[in-house]
């Protein structure tokens, strides 16, 4: 009889072990989620660039023309605090002949940061820029003043992946997703799609000769990692 209860007991305690391994049985996956949304806001970086022999007269080409440029962007309807330096650089550039060094002009450089909110208007600026003096085109950057809502719905997104892949994982292994134990948010990020479409059409007729920018759209990404509870 004291056998039979202790089989009895044995058996039992293996059913439960195996009852509880079958209920502890998780799988991790990570999602990720994906939102496009259009730029509202773009940063135009552009500037002058000359040269001269004297320092002095290098940088005043620059200014006066920095100037002009600021003058023929308030016209077009910008905003002064709109318009910031973003950087300013004078340097010496020297020839070398016969294994000697000598100053052949000085470069002088300033670069403005232009902030738009109307998208429409970005090659226009560019353009009267350019017309006013400027010389250089370093790029323009896109953003979005509002991503919240598009970060939502990218979390939402991520978790449904990670829920796709669970499913797919479990069905294969014979087992069925029954709940989630833990969800951990690995980071939501923004960044551009595209640089922006940036060129010039219609050079061969100079009165033609435009500025076509097409606005970046934004991608706002979302990482998760869920253990799901299968059994």
């Amino acid at each position: 009889m004291m056998k039979r209860m202790l089989a009895l007991f044995a058996a039992l305690v293996l059913l439960l072990s195996v009852s509880a391994a079958a209920a502890e049985t998780t799988l991790t996956v990570s999602g990720t989620g994906e939102v496009r949304i259009s730029a509202d806001t773009a940063v135009i970086s552009l500037g002058v660039n000359a040269r001269d022999r004297d320092v002095l007269k290098a940088q005043q080409k620059v200014n006066e023309s920095i100037a002009a440029v600021r003058s023929a962007l308030a016209a077009q309807g910008v905003k002064e605090e709109n318009i910031s330096t973003e950087f300013i650089n004078i340097y010496a550039m020297y020839d070398y002949q016969n294994d000697q060094e000598q100053l052949s002009a000085y470069n002088a450089s300033s670069t403005l940061a232009i902030m738009v909110t109307d998208m429409d208007s970005v090659g226009a600026l560019i353009d009267a820029a350019f017309a006013a003096g400027a010389n250089t085109l370093n790029g323009i950057t896109f953003s979005a003043s509002d991503t919240e809502e598009a970060r939502a719905e990218a979390l939402k997104e991520a978790v449904a992946d990670a829920r796709k892949k669970a499913e797919i994982l479990a069905e294969a292994a014979g087992m069925t997703i029954t709940g989630i134990e833990t969800v951990s948010e690995g980071g939501v990020f923004s960044y551009e799609n595209d640089m922006g479409n940036v060129r010039a059409k219609g050079m061969a007729e100079e009165s033609a000769a435009g500025t076509v920018v097409q606005a970046a759209k934004l991608i706002v990404s979302a990482n998760v990692s869920v253990t799901f509870e299968a059994k």
